[in-house]
Parts: C-alpha cells; structure tokens; sequence
C-alpha cells in the first residue's frame, strides 16, 4: 500500500492578469511529494518553477486545482488556519531575505516571536538552530558582516525555527558560488537526514538536481513535462525538455546510423555499474578499438548514470561478445539507429 504523500497537487492551473491580457502561468500541475523526498523542480526561466512553489504553501493563490498537505486541501482553510500549516512549511529563498537591522539570532528568532513564543524560548531555540548551521559564533553579527553562505545559513535556520515537516527551496544557492553552493547543498541533506524534513529544491542548474534530489519533476512551458527518480532521468530523458537539461551545456545533436563498415550501440549507465573503465576494458578484451561517438555519465550518489555511443565493427561475432561483456557488467546495451544524441 502507498503511503499518503505530504504534498500532492492536483489540476493546478495558475493565471495571472496582465494589462495586455491572461497569461498562464501553470497549466495542469499534478504532482505528488512523499514524506522524506528531496523533491527537485527544475526548468528554464519563465517555466513556471517559482510560481509552483508559491502556490504550494499559498503564498500565490491557484486559479484553480488543489493542494493538499498530508491529505488535507490548504485552500479551503481560513486565514487562521493557513497560518498554522505555513509555519509547518519553512520557505528559503535566493536573496535570503534577512532582516538587515537583526543579528543573526534576532533573525532566526523573529518567526518565533512572531507565533507568541517567549524572548527566552526563542532564543534558546536559535542557539540550536545556529549550531547545527555551524554558525554558533555568529549569533551576535548582522547580516552585513556575513558571507553569502552564511546568510543563505542564518536563513534556513530561521525557516527552520518553527519546526517544519517541509522545506521549501527557491532558487535558494543561485547567488552563491560553487564551493559555497555545495555546502549549502550539503547542509540541506544532512537536515533532511537527521530531522526527516521533506525538502523541495526549485531550480534551473542540473548540478543542484545530482548532487542532492533523489526524485525530480521537468517544468517547461507552465506544464509538468516528466517526473521521476532522478537517475531515470539522467540515464532515460524521454522528453526533448528533459533532454535538453540533462545534456551538456552546448552539446551538438548529431544522428548516429548504423552503415557501412559500422554499428552504433548505446550502453546505459543507470547506477548497477561502478565508475570501472567498461570500455577502456572491453577494447583490451578483445584487442579492437572502438569510436565513442557521445558520452555523458554523471556521479550521483556515488553511483554512474548516463550513457555512452560507441562505434563497432560490423563483424557479427565480434559485436556479440562485446555485447555479452558489457552485459555481464550488467550494463543496458541497445543498438542506434538514427540516433539522436
């Protein structure tokens, strides 16, 4: 029996009015987070990704559809109630959105003053809160004497302060660079982890979805083009959208056909292999080079997903047992024709 997700979105439909007339800005959402999820949702600019995740606590009001928070419809709530379930749904956004008057425990401390909690209470929970963003030493300095990683540290702290079973991430390490990125990135997996808080990551950058997500959605022209584990998707695209992210930054589509003295193969790296040179192995098995045409293989998790296009030989024998190694490698191996990397 599945379990109920914590977030699940049906017919969502997002319209905004314009002086120039209606303009969607998500069409036909339906999506479904479960309890635990490092949900990515990632898109070009203007996909909709943004608008998404604001409607998902209600920060933006849904033309139309519904969200539900574990089995419960938000927009049906009164504004009392919806209060109480946005304090269940940390938000973290890319300009942090620190209050520049506040220290940084007076920072993190604010939703909780907010919500009636005691100045003493508070605090103590913004000493936690602090050490487990490793910024202890911090407390007392404003977000002016703060790196970019800091604040993005001190805000999620703040998002966490209520205690939230969502944390919702927009664009949240875009203004920082990539080593302050990969810590951030970190910190949110080690939070997710530790306290079993799901964790929803918009963003355009491919490399924020492999190093953290486990499952992913494709957001491309207001509507949800494919969603799945992410190692699917890196090793399987089957939309042009998804293609489009998952290959390389200015890779050249070429078709591949297999003719004359060739065969194209294409071996799918979906995470049974380790990152063991197959091909290099193969052509020392069997004492023939082979041509690889395109590859693309990525480390997530410790794991390979991608795929290669390899050139062979037309002998039928040969091609058989090189097919029978790289099966053995527990490798999917599939022949190209018209390929279109």
């Amino acid at each position: 029996m599945t379990s109920q997700p914590i977030i699940e979105i049906k017919e969502l439909e997002k319209t905004f009015q314009t002086k120039n007339g209606s303009v969607s800005a998500l069409k036909n959402i339906n999506l479904q987070i479960q309890q635990g999820d490092i949900f990515g949702i990632i898109g070009m600019s203007g996909a909709g990704k943004s608008t998404l995740v604001r409607c998902m606590n209600l920060l933006e009001r849904p033309t139309s559809g519904q969200v539900f928070l574990e089995g419960q419809d938000i927009a049906r709530l009164n504004n009392k109630q919806l209060q109480k379930v946005r304090r269940s749904m940390g938000m973290i956004f890319q300009q942090f959105n620190l209050l520049m008057q506040r220290t940084a425990e007076s920072n993190i401390c604010f939703p909780l003053e907010i919500s009636g909690i005691s100045k003493k209470a508070a605090k103590e929970r913004a000493k936690e809160l602090l050490e487990l963003v490793g910024l202890s030493d911090r407390a007392k300095s404003y977000p002016s004497q703060l790196s970019g990683g800091q604040k993005q540290r001190i805000a999620i702290a703040r998002a966490l302060a209520s205690n939230p079973k969502v944390l919702l991430c927009d664009e949240a390490t875009s203004a920082l660079d990539p080593t302050t990125t990969a810590s951030i990135l970190a910190l949110l997996k080690d939070i997710n982890q530790r306290l079993g808080i799901t964790v929803v990551i918009i963003t355009h950058e491919m490399s924020v979805i492999e190093q953290i997500c486990n499952r992913v959605a494709i957001i491309d022209q207001s509507q949800i083009a494919e969603v799945g584990f992410v190692e699917d998707i890196f090793s399987r695209p089957q939309t042009l959208a998804a293609q489009k992210l998952v290959f390389p930054e200015g890779h050249q589509r070429e078709v591949f056909s297999s003719h004359g003295d060739f065969s194209y193969y294409r071996i799918v790296f979906d995470g049974n292999s380790s990152f063991e040179p197959v091909v290099a192995n193969m052509v020392l098995e069997f004492k023939t080079p082979v041509n690889i045409m395109f590859a693309d293989t990525k480390n997530i998790d410790g794991k390979a997903f991608g795929q290669i296009v390899i050139q062979v030989p037309q002998s039928k024998t040969l091609q058989e047992n090189m097919l029978r190694y790289l099966r053995s490698r527990e490798l999917t191996v599939e022949e190209v024709t018209d390929y279109v990397g």
